[in-house]
């Protein structure tokens, strides 16, 4: 298959095309790198399989020649940069996945759109399955992102509906492993940063809110498993193991040898209190659940993390 990825040289993105290109598919990377980064695709430059195109998908997209699909991970999903960078995440959200939907429309292309656990919001329903519509505050802090995509979830049904466009929707609840921004604000890479240098965690609120944290191997293999389906509802792909921020931190001090314990600061605005998917439908759709245990990838990424704060 020839495939293009939106968002390819940022940390799912990247995973996505190291995984296609080594199954033998063509696959096209475009990104403006407002966030991504090129480091995370280098080793793919040379590659006859592998193309990269620098541009701003919410601007009419151009690429040559067919696509058998075209797979949406542009995106602004980390706090610091919905927070500091609340317009573009709108655009992405909005003016990008149309762009990249009329590009899938105009190829005859399957279509994937990157969703998010946040379309739930701070959720009334424990564990989440996808028939649960959410509780969002469109107009806090958190909603230029959390509207940006279930706006985005609606234009990829409009498409499928009104221009019978193949559609996939994902929605990818917390995520972690190697090629994380160092500085983006979530949980993992503040975390385990803090840990290497040998600081307290700060832990936001009381840590008593749960995630549940998948590693991005798995997420890959149910993205792709969830692309080469039939299925057009959306589906929720993450790790059904649910711990609290604290454990989570105390876990990260165990692995890194960090001594400097945990400290509290203030919760962050509208933070959910909690945060777990129910994947009934990738398991029985898709015969896929997550593999990876969180010990094994947190020491994987710890590794990772490691090796990038020693750079000068």
């Amino acid at each position: 298959m020839r495939i293009l990825i939106t968002g390819g040289a940022g940390f799912i993105g990247s995973h996505l095309c190291d995984y296609l290109v080594a199954r033998g598919h063509d696959v096209i990377a475009m990104d403006n790198l407002i966030t991504g980064n090129p480091d995370n695709i280098a080793h793919l430059i040379g590659n006859p399989r592998f193309r990269f195109i620098q541009h701003d998908v919410t601007n009419y997209i151009y690429v040559e020649g067919p696509l058998d699909a075209v797979m949406h991970l542009a995106s602004l999903p980390s706090p610091v940069d919905y927070v500091n960078l609340p317009i573009q995440t709108l655009k992405v959200g909005a003016l990008g996945t149309h762009k990249a939907l009329g590009l899938a429309k105009a190829k005859g292309a399957t279509f994937l759109l990157a969703s998010t656990s946040e379309v739930y919001g701070d959720p009334l329903v424990h564990p989440q399955p996808e028939e649960y519509w959410g509780n969002v505050n469109p107009i806090g802090l958190r909603g230029v992102y959390d509207e940006s995509k279930r706006f985005a979830e609606a234009m990829t049904m409009a498409y499928h509906r009104y221009h019978g466009v193949d559609t996939r929707i994902v929605r990818i609840f917390n995520t972690y492993g190697p090629r994380m921004r160092l500085n983006d604000g979530r949980v993992v890479p503040s975390l385990v940063s803090q840990a290497l240098r040998g600081e307290p965690l700060t832990v936001h609120g009381d840590g008593m809110q749960t995630r549940s944290f998948c590693y991005v191997s798995d997420l890959v293999e149910g993205i792709v498993a969830l692309l080469f389906s039939k299925e057009v509802n959306p589906v929720n792909l993450g790790n059904p193991d649910e711990h609290t921020i604290l454990e989570f931190a105390q876990i990260i001090n165990e692995l890194t040898g960090n001594k400097a314990g945990i400290v509290f600061t203030e919760g962050r605005p509208e933070d959910p209190r909690q945060r777990r998917p129910d994947i009934t439908r990738a398991r029985t759709l898709l015969g896929w659940e997550p593999k990876v245990g969180l010990r094994e990838g947190l020491t994987q990424t710890i590794a990772w993390f490691k090796e990038r704060l020693a750079r000068p």
